[in-house]
């Protein structure tokens, strides 16, 4: 998970999960706590996805929330 995907793909990384700023990478404190929890659930989901999908080359994982 990051939230610098161009530098994620510049250190090599393989799989790679969009997050939302530096300071607050899974959550935005500007939101309820539902809503938090919701972004939350998604992004882990999509990284747990990510490390279970079988790849060849860098690959940025889409996340919908």
């Amino acid at each position: 998970m990051a939230n610098l995907i161009p530098v994620a793909k510049t250190v090599g990384a393989n799989r790679m999960v969009p997050t939302i700023s530096i300071p607050y990478p899974l959550g935005d404190p500007a939101t309820t706590a539902a809503e938090q929890l919701k972004l939350r659930y998604h992004r882990v989901g999509v990284a747990l996805d990510a490390l279970s999908t079988a790849i060849a080359e860098q690959t940025v994982f889409e996340v919908k929330i």
